[in-house]
């Protein structure tokens, strides 16, 4: 039996004595699209930052295809938050995406020009081999975030993790990213996807976890989804209105 992408197991998080994550336990399938939806401070990013061992856990275990992420970190693509990166740094976009070959060259190996060929092909991916001599720092919000997708890919990760990706970027941007999900998804990857936007969650994901500092619920989008369970995720935050058959979701208080 195959070892699952991802298994976590009572991770538990906090900061400054404050719980983040308390007792996560979830266990994800292979090949899926794989929202993570919750309130702000719900802990999402903090569940893909745990599972990374970028932030200390209280406790938890962590396992990728059946081991330790610091054994399959070649295996792992990461998507960080465009506004935790520092776009000053003098470098190109060509030079970002090749960063992503690093794991499969060694230490000691710099990249060649079968590297630079990959990068630039996934640059194209994304619409932006154009783009591959401009300084980072002179390209627009979501011309960033596609020069982050373009990295994730040269990686050729099995599992990847993305926080927020959505967010800043413009309806070209959007929809470049959401074929690259499918794209991924096609190839057997399974990607994790922190998602603010709860109207688009049906159309973009197959399974959704909705988090609040605790599990409330992970499993098919169409079974998990429910106005029930997305009560129990946000509290009175949340009002749904049924036009149609269509619900459209309304945030309240944020």
């Amino acid at each position: 039996m195959h070892a699952s992408p991802l298994t976590i197991r009572d991770l538990s998080v906090a900061y400054q004595k404050k719980p983040v994550l308390q007792g996560v336990t979830f266990t994800v399938p292979e090949g899926k699209l794989i929202g993570i939806v919750g309130p702000n401070g719900a802990g999402k990013s903090t569940l893909i930052k745990a599972a990374l061992g970028l932030i200390p856990r209280l406790s938890g275990d962590v396992s990728i295809y059946g081991k330790p992420y610091a054994a399959q970190r070649k295996l792992v693509g990461y998507v960080p938050q465009r506004e935790s990166v520092d776009w000053d740094f003098p470098t190109n976009a060509l030079d970002v995406v090749t960063m992503g070959r690093y794991g499969h060259l060694g230490w000691f190996k710099r990249p060649g020009s079968a590297e630079r060929k990959i990068a630039m092909e996934c640059l194209a991916k994304v619409g932006m081999e154009a783009y591959a001599d401009r300084q980072i720092s002179q390209l627009s919000g979501g011309q960033q975030q596609r020069i982050f997708l373009a990295r994730a890919l040269a990686q050729d990760a099995k599992l990847y993790f993305m926080d927020e990706p959505f967010v800043g970027v413009d309806a070209a941007t959007e929809k470049a990213i959401v074929t690259l999900l499918n794209e991924l998804k096609k190839q057997g990857k399974t990607v994790l996807v922190v998602h603010h936007d709860l109207a688009t969650v049906k159309e973009y994901f197959d399974w959704v976890m909705l988090l609040n500092v605790n599990l409330i619920e992970f499993g098919p989008t169409e079974m998990t989804f429910t106005a029930d369970n997305l009560q129990r995720t946000y509290g009175g935050r949340l009002t749904m209105l049924d036009r149609d058959t269509s619900s459209t979701l309304i945030m309240n208080g944020r």
